[in-house]
């Protein structure tokens, strides 16, 4: 037992003394120290910025861009482009809402259609409900027309507010979802 210990004593004591010896790093160092001697570091010259000339405005029979005249015409332009719009909106407002514009398109699936004397008519899960509705009705909160129903697919006409506030129509579609069963 005393000589096994013995041994690793030695053995320790062997490595730890290895460690102090050179390193080898005085060679690294040379190395490097060479290496930055020896480059040097390649620059491409900027070319020379171009002159800049400046234009004197001249008029030329043009339309001068700071005459009132041209905004009076900008402004008269806009206002009959927002009375357009307001035109769209209007008929929206005064009418009364029917039952399905309180639910977003998202919340409405179409499960169905059928032929009623002669007019198509599709039927839309809403709500765990079954409604039935035919073109003209009304659905959805962006004021959105049926405009026409296929077996698959019903097709609305949309008004909506773009990113300017203006009113605009956009189309929209329901499409028939099949295999997929309706809560109860």
């Amino acid at each position: 037992m005393k000589s096994l210990l013995s041994r690793i004593l030695v053995i320790v004591c062997g490595s730890g003394l290895a460690g102090c010896g050179p390193s080898g790093e005085d060679e690294i160092r040379q190395w490097m120290q060479e290496l930055r001697s020896t480059t040097r570091p390649q620059v491409t010259a900027i070319s020379e910025p171009k002159q800049f000339l400046p234009q004197a405005y001249l008029l030329d029979g043009g339309l001068d861009p700071f005459n009132p005249l041209k905004l009076t015409q900008a402004l008269r332009k806009e206002s009959s482009q927002s009375a357009s719009n307001a035109s769209l909106i209007a008929p929206e407002m005064a009418r009364r809402k029917e039952q399905l514009e309180a639910y977003p398109l998202d919340a409405m699936a179409m499960v169905g259609s059928l032929n009623k004397a002669g007019t198509q008519t599709a039927l839309l899960s809403v709500d765990r409900l079954i409604y039935q509705v035919k073109a003209g009705n009304y659905l959805g909160q962006n004021y959105g027309k049926i405009t026409k129903i296929t077996e698959t697919e019903i097709q609305l006409r949309e008004i909506v507010q773009d990113s300017t506030g203006d009113w605009v129509e956009r189309s929209a579609t329901l499409g028939l979802q099949e295999g997929k069963e309706v809560k109860k």
